[in-house]
């Protein structure tokens, strides 16, 4: 994967990216696939596709005004490989980008990534979700918190609104299944200080998969019961 490929897909896609930004991913994404040889990162290995579902459905946020500020506090909570909080990070050098993951392994690849590429806007945190957000360095410090997690949205919204300042937003990457989740999720957030807005659908060109985006705009502080101790929301969602 080029450079010159990714730039020519961002472009087609309506992504603004500085003059950097495509060789930055294509140097990310040599090290992703250097790495994903000893360790499982990605299953997806196809290029084109790579391109599509790791780089270009990270930046698609860029392409809605407003969405996402351009400075201020990100955290991507479950960044796994570092999606999509490090091609935001690298897309917008004045936002302060924390990248938050359970698993040491996938920090250590990211710790990498950001050694080689010389990044000085992220910073790595070792924690499970529910545990990282009673941290009070981390509790409702964030002006966005984001995830591209396959999980439903009311367990979503308790992994992510305890992060986010009151005034600020949890941005989620959802697909088909958003629509069955609406109701839940829409009671779990109010419950955790939060109001579930409109999805915004958010199609890639020339692929036929259904992108939305939904947020929650974070109204009033969360509650100190939540979240609730690890793998309870996953078993247990709120409302």
């Amino acid at each position: 994967m080029t450079a010159q490929e990714l730039a020519k897909r961002l472009e087609e896609c309506g992504i603004p990216a500085r003059a950097e930004l495509p060789e930055q991913l294509a140097r990310y994404h040599a090290l992703l696939m250097d790495w994903n040889t000893r360790m499982d990162l990605t299953a997806v290995t196809e290029e084109a596709e790579m391109i599509d579902r790791h780089y270009v459905d990270s930046l698609m946020p860029l392409t809605i005004p407003g969405l996402l500020p351009e400075q201020g506090r990100l955290i991507d909570v479950g960044t796994g490989a570092g999606f999509p909080g490090l091609p935001l990070a690298l897309a917008c050098p004045e936002m302060q980008v924390t990248l938050l993951d359970a698993q040491q392994k996938r920090l250590t690849f990211l710790q990498a990534v950001l050694d080689e590429l010389r990044v000085k806007n992220v910073t790595l945190v070792h924690a499970r979700a529910e545990d990282g957000a009673r941290q009070e360095a981390l509790r409702e410090r964030f002006d966005v918190a984001v995830a591209r997690a396959v999980a439903p949205t009311a367990v979503l919204a308790e992994y992510l609104l305890p992060y986010v300042r009151v005034g600020g937003r949890a941005v989620c990457w959802k697909g088909p299944s958003l629509a069955q989740e609406l109701e839940s999720g829409r009671r779990a957030c109010h419950l955790l200080g939060g109001r579930l807005e409109e999805p915004v659908s958010c199609p890639i060109p020339g692929r036929d998969w259904q992108h939305l985006l939904l947020r929650m705009d974070k109204v009033a502080k969360t509650a100190r019961q939540y979240p609730r101790k690890a793998g309870t929301p996953g078993r247990s969602p709120l409302a």
